[in-house]
């Protein structure tokens, strides 16, 4: 039994970014709680060299909304980017989710085989749908919500592994 496109990207997505939402609310209570500014986890990283919290959850939802779109042969819709607080995070969050849940199953289920081109920089990177979704997002994607969930934690929130 095969697994279709949709199976392997929609409802994870969903999932993820249900979960990433949670994680929100805890580090904004735990902000709250601790008399602690906001934006000392907005934009907290693990690493100099790494993107802070903030620019981990655009990536995630950019990440999801992107490659269903792509894979649904439909626009990638434009968000603003210009998120800096717990709340305007929980609503990107929620807006990619209402995204996600309006593309029809079919629409991505036959995308195994479509040509995905991917435009970085001065050149083109051609994927097949299949390979764009299992090789590119679904990697990307996880280790950007972990790196979320990283950030977080070595910020003292605390989160166990079962969110939600």
């Amino acid at each position: 039994m095969s697994i279709s496109m949709n199976e392997a990207s929609i409802p994870h997505f969903i999932r993820m970014l249900g979960n990433l939402s949670s994680i929100v609310d805890k580090a904004r209570i735990h902000a709250e709680t601790k008399n602690i500014e906001a934006s000392v986890f907005i934009n907290a990283r693990l690493a100099p060299d790494m993107y802070p919290l903030s620019q981990q959850i655009q990536i995630v939802t950019y990440m999801a909304k992107a490659c269903a779109a792509r894979l649904a042969r439909l626009e990638v819709p434009g968000y603003e980017g210009n998120e800096t607080t717990f709340a305007d995070f929980k609503t990107l969050i929620a807006q990619t989710i209402s995204f996600l849940q309006a593309i029809n199953n079919e629409q991505i289920d036959n995308s195994y085989d479509q040509i995905i081109i991917i435009k970085m920089n001065d050149k083109e990177v051609v994927y097949t749908g299949q390979v764009y979704l299992l090789d590119v997002i679904i990697p990307h994607f996880y280790f950007h919500v972990t790196t979320a969930y990283a950030i977080l934690r070595h910020q003292g929130v605390e989160l166990g592994k079962k969110i939600t």
